[in-house]
């Protein structure tokens, strides 16, 4: 899995280093909110389930992946908005990925349904809703994109496996896929959580 997880933090550190960018922040600013972006779910994971110190700062290649994805949008950020629909894929994938496979982990250790949710969703949109909250913005997963629906359907898929006893590989890999396709569809379709009428 060390691959795919790279390549997740990778682009979660493009869209990191995109917002730094857009927001007019310096080249620390930059690699600061990329890092945060690509690795701040998984870290927050970590200190939640108690398994410190977080394993991203155990293991160097997530904080350098992580910092290369803020490097490439600081010196190629127009490059980068152009590629904007191909990374979006990557990061639907990436949101899968993680959401699964934090939720099996928190499943792991000993939490309830409502809790491995909890943590899958918290590991799949944390990384989001800290950069957005760091450039004062409201988190684009509280009011627009079907985001954390996505994957909140997809850890409850990883739970319903559990509860059936076969939440192996091929489970995993297919509610990873469930929480991409409804990501990708609701980027082409455009669709968003209803918002209450003030």
């Amino acid at each position: 899995m060390l691959i795919p997880d790279l390549v997740g933090v990778f682009v979660f550190g493009l869209s990191g280093g995109l917002a730094a960018v857009r927001a007019r922040l310096d080249l620390f600013g930059v690699l600061v909110l990329a890092g945060i972006t690509a690795l701040g779910g998984g870290v927050l994971r970590d200190v939640l389930l108690g398994l410190t110190p977080p394993f991203a700062l155990r293991h160097w290649p997530y904080l350098a992946v992580a910092l290369a994805g803020g490097l490439v949008t600081f010196r190629m950020s127009a490059q980068v908005e152009r590629l904007r629909r191909a990374y979006l894929v990557l990061d639907a994938a990436g949101l899968g990925l993680f959401t699964v496979t934090a939720t099996k982990l928190g499943l792991m250790h000993g939490l309830g349904v409502a809790g491995a949710c909890a943590i899958g969703v918290t590991t799949g949109i944390g990384g989001g809703v800290l950069r957005d909250v760091l450039i004062r913005e409201v988190p684009v997963v509280l009011h627009s994109e079907i985001y954390a629906v996505a994957a909140l359907i997809g850890a409850a898929a990883a739970c319903v496996c559990h509860q059936l006893g076969v939440l192996q590989v091929p489970e995993q890999v297919a509610a990873a896929a469930l929480v991409f396709v409804i990501r990708v569809i609701a980027l082409r379709r455009g669709w968003n959580a209803p918002i209450a009428r003030p």
